[in-house]
């Protein structure tokens, strides 16, 4: 385990990432989702690719790496391009889960693998609709307490950077990134996913010219049962592109 220290819009930030087989040539960045970390990726792909060099990363306000400022995921993909310069490195392959996915598609790699990916909007339930506006109604009262209450899961015990920076992320429409998108891109998903629903990744994929769709079995990690299966689709579709 190593770190780069990078600075980006005048914030420096101390990024926490893992080299696996970094005598090869040929790599492949690895992002986790929101709320994740570098290990959970490496947990699924770390014996898997042996012909690539594996960058593991722990992205600003994540596992060991450090945020003191409110990002979008433009800013993430910025920072993170900027750490792979000081690393020396120019991947052949990105590879996302869920919010990683965003992140992973501003990067224009040549090869793109998106896991359960984020950014199609989906239906909020009537309960999350009914919270959203209680926080709006009772926000100007002065109730500020009010919206901890209702925070999401997915932001429970971070700084109030990373929580603006959730809520600038959360709810983002990236259709056209997908439809801009010039990768050959493999897109893998967990058949009863309900935090980034099947159709969503179904609609992403007829958004990405040429874009091959998996829908397997499992939830939003539902690739950490399928590793073994991305991993060959993979050697298999993504050499060509080298």
């Amino acid at each position: 385990m190593a770190s780069k220290e990078i600075e980006y819009n005048t914030n420096r930030f101390n990024l926490s990432y893992e080299l696996v087989n970094p005598s090869q040539e040929k790599s492949i960045l690895v992002l986790h989702g929101w709320g994740s970390n570098k290990e959970v990726m490496k947990q699924a792909f770390g014996k898997l690719l042996p012909q690539y060099r594996h960058i593991y990363l722990d992205m600003p306000g994540f596992g060991k790496s450090s945020n003191e400022t409110i990002l979008t995921t433009e800013d993430y993909a910025h920072i993170v391009k900027r750490f792979l310069e000081v690393l020396g490195d120019t991947p052949q392959i990105a590879m996302g889960h869920s919010f990683g996915g965003k992140v992973a598609t501003l990067l224009g790699t040549p090869c793109l693998v998106l896991l359960s990916s984020a950014g199609v909007i989906t239906e909020k339930p009537w309960s999350i609709k009914l919270k959203i506006a209680t926080v709006k109604f009772l926000k100007p009262l002065g109730m500020s307490f009010i919206r901890d209450l209702f925070k999401s899961k997915d932001v429970e015990g971070m700084s109030h950077e990373m929580y603006e920076t959730f809520k600038n992320v959360v709810d983002e429409d990236f259709e056209a990134r997908f439809a801009q998108s010039q990768s050959k891109a493999l897109l893998f998903w967990g058949r009863e996913d309900t935090a980034t629903p099947l159709y969503t990744g179904e609609k992403i994929a007829s958004l990405i010219e040429g874009a091959q769709f998996y829908p397997l079995d499992g939830d939003h990690y539902f690739f950490l049962h399928h590793a073994a299966f991305i991993a060959q689709t993979i050697s298999d579709q993504c050499k060509e592109t080298h």
